[in-house]
């Protein structure tokens, strides 16, 4: 599995979060490899997105990865208690990034359900499969990334994004961002991408 590298990941984030998309996100951890295919990203430019911790060029020390290299991990917490894994993109020193909201588990599912449920795959139920994944909270937790990764380059060993096979466009939507209706203007801008009827999709697109 070959990773994706800083060039990849130095371009506009507005290509980079649908280009994201199909790709695959893999974990090393505790002797499994846990790997998902990307479903569904929203993008975020901090110089001008009202919708990004780093709006207006804001650093703080939650921020400063989003100020570094592309390709590094940007890992916050939410309401205490949920982890969000972003990418870095663009030039060093434009804070913008793009969430992962959802991906498809396609190895390791036994793994993942015990790290999100603590119960054996045969044990979880159908809507607790369903819902493996399909949130960038539950991703988290499934693939154990925690702030131990905040600022890892995404191409390490054990945690990092390899190729996937090229989507036709027709299979991509654009829609409105997730829970970010402080946003003023920035909250009707359609950066959140997602595959066309894909289940692990966060959130279904109107």
């Amino acid at each position: 599995m070959n990773p994706l590298y800083a060039d990849f990941y130095q371009r506009d984030t507005l290509e980079v979060a649908p280009d994201l998309l199909g790709k695959y996100l893999v974990r090393e951890i505790h002797g499994h490899r846990l790997i998902g295919k990307i479903v569904e990203t929203e993008a975020y430019k901090g110089p001008i997105d009202k919708g990004a911790h780093s709006y207006n060029y804001k650093r703080t020390p939650r921020t400063e990865v989003m100020f570094g290299p592309p390709g590094y991990a940007y890992v916050y917490l939410i309401y205490g208690m949920y982890y969000c894994l972003n990418v870095v993109t663009e030039a060093e020193g434009e804070p913008c990034a793009v969430l992962i909201r959802g991906v498809e588990p396609v190895a390791g599912q036994e793994h993942m359900a015990f790290l999100r449920y603590q119960k054996s795959l045969e044990e979880i139920t159908s809507t607790q499969e369903k819902n493996l994944t399909n949130g960038p909270g539950k991703l988290c937790r499934a693939f154990h990334i925690t702030k131990e990764q905040n600022g890892q380059p995404l191409w390490e060993k054990d945690f990092y994004i390899h190729s996937g096979e090229p989507l036709d466009t027709s299979q991509i939507i654009m829609s409105k961002r997730i829970n970010i209706d402080y946003a003023e203007e920035a909250k009707d801008f359609l950066w959140r991408y997602s595959i066309k009827d894909n289940p692990y999709v966060s959130v279904k697109p109107k």
